[in-house]
């Protein structure tokens, strides 16, 4: 699914014309970055969480050459789904 067509899905599910579902999901979108990026956990029940992950720098190989190469410091966030989630998934 593509975000617009999650945006024509909220709309639809929502009564919402495609501008207001729209501007939800980019305030949800701004929300949840905003919220990871100052190192806090997005919890949704039932769906899952976002949670903020720190990667420390390493060494990385060039698959091609096989060199070594350093590896930066930096930030991601993982997503570990909810029950509610898991079950919709495997019903």
């Amino acid at each position: 699914m593509t975000k617009s067509e999650l945006v024509a899905a909220i709309a639809d599910r929502a009564g919402l014309n495609k501008v207001q579902a729209r501007d939800a999901l980019e305030a949800f979108i701004s929300s949840v970055s905003h919220s990871l990026k100052a190192g806090r956990e997005v919890r949704l029940v039932g769906f899952g969480s976002f949670t903020p992950v720190c990667r420390p720098a390493g060494a990385a190989r060039n698959p091609r050459t096989g060199e070594t190469v350093p590896r930066p410091a930096s930030r991601t966030c993982r997503f570990r789904a909810g029950e509610a989630l898991k079950n919709a998934l495997n019903a």
